[in-house]
Parts: structure tokens; C-alpha cells; sequence
């Protein structure tokens, strides 16, 4: 854990895994790359990929073998429908699995949409000092993600603690 007084940006990266999206329609990954710029930290790349285990795997891989590349923050796939397969894709890469991300995800996704918040898969992890935070493909999920939990822990000034520590 760092002790930092000073804000320390992260280098961050967003993709965004759909069958559906292109450029023109990301609206969950614009919101995302807006959200980390606007509170300091660096945006280093965003990517669409289709929701395919080994798409997914291929984007992820690039960004955790580079040094610079500190946080991934995905969007999509994490549900239960049709081809969704974010959390089966991701969570062998992780070193380790930051399991209470998606229990307080969903206890805060309660408070906005009930009990179908269990239906969302959202899964966390560490990969080669690299944090990946797997986010519904919602606006407001991702927003909510961002808001609620990220924007903290992704913060070197957050007390009692955050990842900053971890990853540089």
C-alpha cells in the first residue's frame, strides 16, 4: 500500500466485449474512458473485441505483459445470456482473484435494479501487477462500477487502503 499524499495517475486501458458494439455505439466504454481521464489517471488505449473467450484472452494478455499498461477496466459480457463469457475468459489469467469486488458490486447494484443483480458476473483480479475490473456493459453499471468503487481504489490518497500500492 502506498502512503502517496499526491495523487498518483494510473495508466489504464478500457475494453469492451460485445457482438454488437462498434465505435460509433460504445457508448459504456466512452463513458468509461471519460470517467478515468476526468479524475486524473492516463488513458492508454481502448478495444472492441467480440464476445469471444479468445479475443478476450488475446486483448487481455497484450495489456498485462506491458509494463505500462497498470489497469484494465472491461465492459460486457459479464451476464448470463447468449454468448457472455467475460468472467470464463478472464479469470485464468488472474495471479489473484480480488473476490470482493463483485459481492460489493452487487451489493450496490441492489440499491438500483433488485434482485437482478444476480444475475451479474462481475469479477475482479491482479495478472502480472496489472488489475483487471470486469464491469457489466451498461451505462449505468459501468458508471456505478466507476463511481462507487474504482474511483476509491484506484486513488493513491484513499484510506485505509487501495490498489495503487500494488501496481507501480
Amino acid at each position: 500500500m502506498t502512503n502517496a499524499k499526491e495523487f498518483t495517475p494510473l495508466n489504464i486501458a478500457v475494453l469492451t466485449i460485445s457482438d454488437t458494439r462498434d465505435e460509433s455505439t460504445d457508448t459504456s466504454g466512452d463513458l468509461l474512458k471519460n470517467c478515468l481521464q476526468s479524475d486524473g489517471h492516463n488513458f492508454i488505449e481502448k478495444v472492441i473485441v467480440k464476445d469471444d473467450i479468445y479475443q478476450i484472452r488475446y486483448a487481455l494478455s497484450r495489456w498485462i505483459a506491458d509494463a505500462n499498461v497498470q489497469v484494465v477496466v472491461t465492459t460486457g459480457g459479464t451476464g448470463f445470456s447468449g454468448r457472455d463469457s467475460t468472467p470464463e475468459a478472464v479469470t485464468p489469467l488472474f495471479d489473484q482473484e480480488i473476490i470482493g469486488f463483485g459481492e460489493l458490486f452487487r451489493q450496490i447494484s441492489y440499491e438500483q435494479i433488485g434482485s437482478s443483480t444476480v444475475q451479474s458476473r462481475c469479477v475482479a483480479g491482479i495478472a502480472n501487477k496489472t488489475a483487471i475490473f470486469c464491469l457489466p456493459g451498461s451505462n449505468n453499471a459501468c458508471e456505478t462500477g466507476w463511481t462507487k468503487i474504482l474511483k476509491e481504489q484506484l486513488d493513491s490518497r484513499h484510506r485505509p487502503c487501495n490498489f495503487v500500492g500494488q501496481l507501480i
